[in-house]
């Protein structure tokens, strides 16, 4: 019985991980594509113009 509670805790993991790329996929494009592209293209340019803009911090 050693050997199943040796497999059992990969076997777990492993299930789980399958879950998760499933789950990452069928998320991938579908009608929340359009939302997803523009939620990330305004943080994209947020960080640029955060990272162009120069501070002015008291010396």
């Amino acid at each position: 019985m050693d050997y199943v509670s040796a497999l059992v805790p990969p076997v777990v993991m492993a299930a789980f991980f399958i879950g998760l790329v499933v789950t990452i996929v069928k998320s991938q494009g579908g009608p929340n594509k359009a939302k997803e592209d523009a939620a990330v293209d305004a943080a994209l340019s947020r960080a640029e113009s955060a990272q162009q803009t120069p501070r002015t911090e008291g010396a």
